[in-house]
């Protein structure tokens, strides 16, 4: 998928029409679904003046404790959309689980292209479009990395202190807790050598945890800036090298990325190199953040596969996560040894 079109509503999926129109207080015309993502769900809501916004709801059945909170992304984009333009602007925030049986929001529709499988061919034409989208995304990346956040009051969404370590030992907690009776056995090497080989921490700045090119939208017209950044629900304040250790195990590993660890592309060494000129951060304990990075991956997908199994979810996607954790963990494997 190469657009942010959506589509039909998941049989499943449907949201209550009657209770969302009574709580706007205004008619909609239509509701359909972006199919892209796994976990939370996203809907397109098209009012009958012709107005659109989107609405993010947690998905169904049981989530881990603190997860998928989408009252809480819903802040976090009002304190970030006045500072940071890629930002979509929240528009409604719901807490009341009796509306559509849990809290929701609405935000601004931003109009644009999603790279997810393949790049269309209108862009592959244009000159040097792999180095141009390279230096775009890297550069939003440095963006909210350099938001000062004293000056603006976003310290309050955070607790910096002990970050890596909390991040460290919250993913490990959330691995055990999705354990299957086919989870690779072998993981918890890996959760003990991120336990023992935590670094110090650098300067704070916003994270967005999952900083990666298909929760990116291009603008229509341009190949050389961020219209827009997608999916905050796990955003706080942190260590920023989580951020670039998670993102560059997206870029650089041919494994889990589609395109961009192809020729073209910036390298990791060249992503490093713009993202430490362009933010002012110094880059290190990578490997550390590499590892986190697919490990946290790991354990996203992992989560999936659990409330598949359990039957919590009847998406077929979902049937062959286990094979997808698996690789991944052997790749986090490979990293620390």
């Amino acid at each position: 998928m190469t657009s942010s079109d959506s589509a039909p509503i998941r049989p499943g999926e449907e949201l209550d029409l009657q209770a969302l129109q009574q709580y706007l207080g205004t008619p909609l015309a239509s509701i359909s679904q972006f199919p892209g993502g796994h976990s939370n769900l996203t809907y397109l809501l098209t009012f009958t003046d012709g107005q659109q916004a989107v609405l993010r709801r947690a998905p169904l059945g049981p989530v881990a404790p603190k997860a998928h909170d989408m009252v809480r992304e819903a802040r976090i984009l009002e304190a970030v959309s006045p500072l940071f333009p890629a930002a979509p602007k929240p528009l409604r925030i719901c807490e009341d689980p009796a509306i559509l049986g849990v809290p929701f929001f609405l935000m601004e529709r931003r109009q644009g292209r999603i790279l997810r499988t393949e790049v269309p061919a209108d862009i592959a034409a244009q000159p040097d479009y792999a180095e141009r989208i390279s230096a775009a995304f890297v550069a939003c990346l440095a963006d909210l990395h350099r938001i000062d956040l004293a000056a603006n009051g976003l310290l309050k969404l955070g607790k910096p202190e002990g970050f890596v370590q909390r991040q460290v030992k919250g993913w490990t907690d959330r691995w055990n807790l999705a354990r299957t009776d086919d989870t690779p056995p072998d993981t918890d090497h890996v959760t003990a050598w991120l336990a023992a080989n935590i670094p110090n921490s650098t300067a704070a700045t916003l994270v967005h945890n999952d900083f990666k090119l298909d929760n990116v939208m291009l603008p229509a017209d341009s190949i050389d800036r961020v219209e827009a950044v997608l999916d905050w629900e796990m955003a706080t304040i942190g260590d920023p090298m989580i951020d670039l250790g998670l993102t560059l195990c997206y870029w650089c590993h041919s494994s889990f990325s589609t395109f961009t660890a192809g020729p073209g592309w910036y390298t990791r060494d060249q992503f490093l190199h713009h993202y430490a000129r362009l933010s002012g951060h110094e880059v290190q304990d990578i490997r550390f953040h590499e590892t986190l990075g697919v490990f946290k991956l790991a354990v996203i997908l992992q989560q999936i596969y659990f409330r598949y199994r359990r039957g919590q979810t009847s998406d077929p996607r979902f049937a062959e996560f286990g094979h997808r954790v698996r690789s991944l963990t052997s790749k986090a494997l490979e990293l620390c040894r």
